[in-house]
C-alpha cells in the first residue's frame, strides 16, 4: 500500500513557534516520516527556521546520518532559549517593557533597526551576552544547517522546502523554494525579518521583510509546479498553526485589542490561501475543470486536497499575549514545546499504524465539506 503524501506548513509567530518544535518532535519521534511520504515543508518567520531544520534533518537522515530529525529541531530551540542569567534578565526586561508599552504604562519611542543608535545598542547587547546563537539569527541558522552541503543532499525525491517573505519595494510575495535552489541563509533571514527589529534583507537585488506580509504559512505553493518543480504534490496539507482562530469575547482594553489585531493579521494570508484551496476543491468535486485548465494556473492537482490542523490547546493559547511572542524565558519555551508534543500526539491518534484515518473525517474534512457542514464560503 502506497503511503499518503503530506506536506507540513509551519506558521510564524515569534517564540511561540516553540509549539511547532514540540509538534514536530512528536511527529518525527512517532515515525510520521515512515507512515507518510513527506513531500514538502513550508514556513514563515520562526516557522520557516523550524521547518528548515526539520527538512535538513530529513535530508541528512536519508544519507545515513543517525541524528533523529526531532533532536535537531529541539536543539535549535534550546539555542534560541535564554540560558545564562544575563540572557534571562535581558529577555525578561525587554518583554516586560513591551507589555507595559502595550498597556499604556510606558511611552512608546519610534526606532529604526537601520539607525546607528539601534545598531550600536544591538552590538553592545550582543557583546554583553556573548553567545551569538541568542542574538544573531545568521549565526543560529548556520550552526544548525550546513548550507554548503545542501546541493549534495538534495535528490530528485527529496522533500521541498518553501519559505515565505514579502518584497518591500515591489509589494509582491516571494516563496523561496529548494526546488529552485533558493534556500540559503539570506532566504531564511528574509522570512524572519520583522521590520521593527531587523533591517530588510537583500536577496538577488530585492529587499524582503518578514513572511507574515506574504504567506503565513505558504500553503498553495505546495500545489504549484513553479515552486515544487517536478515533485509530486501532496494529498494532504498539515498546518501547525500558532495564531488563535477563535476569541472568547470582544476585546476592549488596548492590550487585548492589540493582541487580537495581531492574531487576525497573522491568520489573514492563511485564510486567503485556504479559500483558494476551498474553491479549487469545490470545482474538482463538481468536475467543473479539466487538467488543461488547472495547468493554465500552474496548479497540479485533480483530486481535492485535505487540510488538517495542529493547534495549541485552548488553555495555553488563551493565556498568551503579543509580548509572549518575544519572550524566550525557559519556562515559557518549555511550556510551548510540551503543548506541541501533546497536541501532535492527539493528532496522530486519529490515524492507524498504516497512516489511514481511524474514523472518516477524524480531524478536518476537505474544505468543501467544511463549508457544506459549517457555513458559507469563508467560514473555514
Amino acid at each position: 500500500m502506497s503511503r499518503r503524501r503530506i506536506a507540513i506548513a509551519c506558521q510564524g509567530g515569534g517564540s511561540q513557534c516553540a509549539f511547532i518544535a514540540g509538534a514536530l518532535k512528536t511527529l518525527f519521534a512517532r515515525g510520521v516520516q515512515e507512515r507518510f511520504e513527506i513531500v514538502g515543508f513550508s514556513g514563515t518567520s520562526g516557522g520557516a527556521l523550524t521547518a528548515a531544520v526539520a527538512w535538513y534533518g530529513l535530508l541528512k537522515r536519508a544519507h545515513g546520518d543517525r541524528t533523529p530529525p526531532e533532536d535537531r529541531v529541539i536543539a535549535l530551540w534550546r539555542d534560541l532559549t535564554a540560558q545564562t542569567p544575563q540572557e534571562i534578565a535581558l529577555d525578561a526586561s525587554c518583554t516586560q517593557a513591551v507589555r507595559l508599552i502595550e498597556r499604556g504604562v510606558l511611552p512608546s519611542f519610534a526606532t529604526s533597526p537601520a539607525s546607528p543608535q539601534f545598531q550600536a545598542m544591538t552590538k553592545a547587547l550582543s557583546q554583553l551576552i556573548g553567545r551569538p546563537e541568542f542574538t544573531d539569527l545568521r549565526a543560529l541558522i548556520t550552526k544548525h544547517i550546513n548550507f554548503d552541503e545542501l546541493a549534495s543532499l538534495i535528490e530528485p525525491g527529496s522533500p521541498i522546502l518553501l519559505a515565505g517573505a514579502g518584497d518591500v519595494i515591489d509589494g509582491t510575495f516571494k516563496l523561496f523554494s529548494s526546488a529552485c535552489g533558493e534556500i540559503k541563509p539570506e532566504a531564511l533571514l528574509a522570512s524572519a525579518a520583522i521590520p521593527n527589529l531587523f533591517s530588510a534583507v537583500w536577496v538577488d537585488g530585492h529587499a524582503y521583510w518578514d513572511g507574515i506580509f506574504s504567506s503565513n504559512p505558504p500553503v498553495v505553493g505546495f500545489l504549484r509546479k513553479a515552486f515544487m518543480g517536478k515533485h509530486v504534490m501532496p494529498e494532504e496539507i498539515w498546518i501547525i498553526q500558532i495564531n488563535r482562530v477563535h476569541h472568547g469575547a470582544v476585546p476592549e482594553t488596548p492590550s487585548d485589542i492589540f493582541d487580537r489585531r495581531n492574531q487576525l493579521a497573522g491568520n489573514l494570508s492563511l485564510r486567503h490561501e485556504l479559500e483558494q484551496i476551498q474553491m479549487v476543491n469545490m470545482l474538482l468535486q463538481e468536475r467543473a475543470v479539466t487538467p488543461e485548465f488547472m495547468a493554465r494556473f500552474g496548479l497540479d492537482m485533480m483530486e481535492p486536497i485535505k487540510v488538517r490542523f495542529i493547534r495549541m490547546s485552548a488553555e495555553l493559547s488563551e493565556g498568551l499575549d503579543y509580548p509572549s511572542k518575544l519572550s524566550r524565558q525557559p519556562e515559557h519555551i518549555n511550556r510551548l514545546i510540551a503543548d506541541g508534543e501533546t497536541q501532535a500526539a492527539e493528532f496522530l491518534a486519529t490515524f492507524d499504524e498504516s497512516g489511514r484515518d481511524v474514523e472518516s473525517g477524524a480531524i478536518d474534512e476537505t474544505l468543501v465539506e467544511q463549508v457544506e457542514n459549517h457555513g458559507p464560503p469563508g467560514h473555514i
